[in-house]
């Protein structure tokens, strides 16, 4: 079960958002059924989100309308991108979803670790109003960067709202007050064996492990997991009027609701429940994410379910910047999905994503370059190769795939080459290694290798003493085409679709342990078709 952060819906999908979780959560799977594996995309829209009641107080609008516009929007823009989700959970309208979650939170309740506390807290000086995460900011007291309430997006701690360094209110821009506020509390620091005992069963990256032992460095960590607010699902228990179940402990549950519903609709028996040893979950957040997914929610499923020992495997992304600075709604610096995706530009947007992604470090989007990528590589290296492959099919060979004649030295050891890359692109997309940048450069070095091949082999293309041995040579350049169709597939799915098309085998459907032939006989069209478009081309 791979599950993509659930997108608030507040807002549509950018480009930032598309670069992390969601291109990387598709890709995984794809490459997962090729492999012959069972997989499945999860996500959703995570409706209770503070951030929703902001946009419709703003608006004038209720949380419930602009979580259904938004939501929809999302699910849209993933289409566009080629996205596939199996399961797109929305919370504030699911069947069952709020019931389901009042019973996990009982659970938390019943374990005895998660009870009602009074910490401190900040208010509104004017209003009174309680503050919490959209409506507070302030100086992180860990990084002593700006921070939201409730979490630091530079260092990834968590804060309590209360520690933050010069708070101010989002409601009247004052310092607000000092306060107690009672709410459900669990004591997180009590659990810092527990996680790291976790942390070794599946894939966490060092920067996860990191921020743990930050995090537990701490003397104490009372963190809140109920608030008071009119949005969200309220405790079964109800003995603090007026708060609902913070929505990222919520997630916890989500996740578990997501694999029920999915189950529901493919006749399996999978129960948000009885959570099973079988089940293999895999995340993909950004990093601003990862106290949540890394930290707690393994807590809180410890104290839901003692008997189950969940398999997590984390994938984390940094930030994906625009020009060189965060993407920004509010400052209008972004570059929203539905701004640059087309069916004639889905795939070289996946392709200079996954090639600049940002993983272990923060990487850039800068319209020129992918401009440029699109162009020139996309359109002149990979599109012009393949053109000029069809046409030498046509002239020679009158546009079907020849068998191989007489092989040389050269032959062989570029076929090892092709083999070479195959291991490059598994490596890249096993679970281990997982890397869409190293998996794109994987493509590019095909293409790289094969024109370099072509260019060598050229001088005899003309030559009768050596046409089975030009023969040869045509025939691995379509096995590089065929290797270029198979390992783009989840990256590039309609452009390896098209590939394949145009070399006459079928969509690729197996991740395949050699590269491979085209088989002789095979009717190839490369030469008429176009693969890639341009602004200019339109």
């Amino acid at each position: 079960f791979v599950f993509s952060t659930p997108p608030t819906p507040n807002g549509d999908l950018h480009l930032g958002h598309l670069s992390g979780p969601y291109l990387g959560a598709d890709v995984y799977v794809r490459y997962q059924r090729l492999s012959g594996n069972q997989a499945w995309h999860l996500t959703g829209s995570d409706d209770f989100q503070s951030y929703v009641g902001a946009v419709a107080e703003r608006e004038g609008s209720t949380p419930a309308e602009v979580a259904a516009h938004f939501s929809a929007e999302i699910a849209a823009t993933l289409k566009a991108m080629d996205i596939e989700v199996d399961q797109y959970s929305v919370t504030s309208v699911d069947e069952g979803y709020s019931e389901g979650l009042q019973s996990f939170f009982s659970r938390l309740v019943e374990s005895g670790q998660v009870a009602p506390k009074a910490t401190p807290a900040l208010a509104d000086s004017k209003t009174g109003e309680y503050l919490y995460e959209v409506n507070v900011g302030g100086t992180c007291p860990g990084c002593s960067h700006r921070a939201g309430g409730n979490i630091c997006e530079e260092c990834g701690e968590p804060n309590l709202v209360a520690d933050l360094v010069d708070p101010a209110s989002g409601i009247s821009g004052d310092a607000p007050k000092h306060t107690e506020v009672e709410r459900y509390t669990l004591p997180l620091h009590e659990f810092a064996d527990a996680v790291a005992d976790h942390h070794r069963l599946g894939r966490v990256p060092a920067r996860l492990r990191e921020l743990a032992e930050r995090v537990f460095a701490r003397e104490t960590l009372d963190l809140p997991v109920s608030h008071p607010s009119d949005w969200g699902v309220r405790p079964a228990e109800d003995d603090l009027g007026g708060q609902v179940i913070w929505v990222w402990p919520e997630m916890s549950y989500g996740f578990l609701h997501g694999i029920e519903r999915l189950g529901a609709g493919a006749g399996k028996d999978w129960s948000r429940e009885e959570p099973s040893a079988d089940w293999k979950i895999v995340h993909f957040f950004g990093y601003d994410n990862s106290f949540y997914h890394a930290i707690l929610y393994p807590v809180l499923y410890r104290l839901a379910f003692p008997g189950w020992n969940p398999d997590i495997d984390y994938h984390v992304n940094e930030f994906y910047l625009l020009e060189g600075e965060k993407f920004s709604t509010s400052r209008r610096h972004a570059i929203w999905g539905k701004e640059i995706l087309t069916p004639d530009s889905v795939d070289a947007v996946r392709y200079y994503l996954s090639r600049t992604r940002p993983e272990g470090e923060r990487t850039d989007f800068r319209r020129a370059e992918f401009d440029r990528a699109r162009t020139e590589n996309l359109v002149g290296e990979w599109e012009g190769w393949l053109t000029g492959l069809g046409e030498r099919i046509d002239t020679h060979f009158d546009g079907v795939a020849p068998d191989a004649g007489t092989w040389t030295s050269e032959h062989t050891a570029f076929l090892a080459r092709l083999s070479l890359r195959l291991d490059e692109v598994t490596a890249a997309l096993n679970p281990e290694g997982f890397s869409l940048r190293s998996a794109a450069a994987a493509l590019d070095g095909i293409v790289t290798d094969v024109r370099a091949f072509s260019r060598q082999q050229a001088p005899l293309a003309k030559a009768d003493r050596w046409s089975s041995e030009a023969r040869t040579a045509l025939a691995l350049e379509l096995a590089a085409a065929r290797l270029l169709a198979t390992a783009a597939a989840p990256l590039m799915p309609r452009f390896s679709a098209k590939l394949a098309g145009a070399l006459g085998i079928p969509a690729i459907a197996t991740w395949p342990e050699t590269a491979d032939l085209v088989e002789p006989g095979s009717r190839c069209t490369l030469s008429g078709t176009r693969f890639f478009t341009t602004d200019e081309q339109r």
